[in-house]
């Protein structure tokens, strides 16, 4: 099929395979959907296996909306060399010995514990973050100094899998913008060490976890007429109440008319709350998310409408 407007709106969670760059998963869902239009939330490097958002039609609307403030990780450090990228892909840029204590369970369970907080976070070199304009992995590869600034990151969990010579997994639920090849490459120093990120796996982004997940083999195998069976909930992805459009309603909002308040539901959607002043809310129609309005006194106004609705709200 040729590339362009299939009809198809909806949310996507897809389990990147190693070796694939976001925009080559991007790619690859175009052809097999038929659909220009598709893009991503979270980018995840080509090392890195696992969840990635994808839209499809207007649902590349709901990329911004998608904040997925935690994400779930189990990464492989590897102890005795670092890097320039932090992880596996890059050059050894320093080798030390690794101390014995590493191998002991017991240490290795009382230092991944304490990763657990509120942390200073210098950003990879080779990385996305903007710099005056440019990529830093850009500046990185034409053989600049990068310097980034340090971030706040926030560890919420952190627990070891398995202990192997110079090798450690472990399991870890971080914020937004947290760079796991970095938290590797500082555990090493802090050891006494060296090491870089072997391995990494993101296994929740947000409200999508991996049993969410199609392999891209069942995108080619769903194709445009039956991917819509697995798509994603677009109201539940979001987080936000519920509010379905009723009697003339649908007409009003596609208008960008405001209408009131009304019945609001929560995230479950079984019952009724209190929508905030400011809040947003989802505007539903049958199995559609129509619109994402905030509250100004006893009206709803329009944030942003999708005309066609994004499918897949249940």
């Amino acid at each position: 099929m040729r590339r362009g407007k299939s009809g198809l709106n909806l949310l996507l969670g897809v389990d990147k395979p190693l070796g694939m760059t976001s925009h080559d998963v991007v790619m690859r869902v175009r052809r097999s959907l038929g659909e220009g239009r598709v893009g991503h939330a979270g980018t995840l490097d080509p090392a890195a296996s696992g969840v990635m958002v994808v839209g499809v039609g207007q649902g590349t609307r709901l990329m911004g909306l998608l904040t997925a403030e935690e994400k779930t990780y189990v990464a492989e450090v590897s102890f005795g060399v670092e890097t320039d990228t932090d992880d596996a892909e890059g050059r050894p840029v320093r080798e030390a010995p690794v101390p014995a204590e590493l191998a002991d369970r017991a240490f290795a369970e009382r230092t991944v514990a304490s990763l657990v907080g509120r942390h200073s976070q210098v950003p990879p070199a080779y990385s996305a973050i903007s710099v005056n304009g440019k990529r830093a992995y850009a500046l990185a590869r034409s053989g600049k100094e990068v310097e980034l600034e340090p971030r706040e990151i926030e560890v919420f969990s952190a627990q070891l899998v398995a202990v192997a010579p110079a090798e450690w997994t472990v399991a870890l639920r971080v914020s937004k913008g947290t760079y796991v090849r970095a938290i590797a490459r500082d555990l090493g120093r802090a050891l006494g060490t060296a090491a870089h990120l072997s391995n990494l796996r993101r296994t929740s982004s947000g409200r999508v976890d991996l049993t969410r997940c199609l392999t891209l083999e069942e995108v080619d195998a769903l194709g445009a007429a039956r991917v819509s069976e697995r798509c994603l909930d677009p109201a539940a992805m979001l987080g936000l109440p519920y509010r379905e459009l009723v009697g003339k309603e649908p007409t009003d909002v596609a208008c960008g008319r405001r209408i009131e308040v009304g019945r609001v539901l929560g995230c479950d959607r079984a019952e009724e709350v209190a929508l905030p002043e400011g809040g947003r809310v989802a505007l539903c129609r049958a199995d559609r998310l129509m619109g994402v309005w905030r509250r100004r006194g006893g009206m709803l106004c329009c944030d942003v409408n999708f005309p066609d609705g994004v499918e897949g709200v249940r």
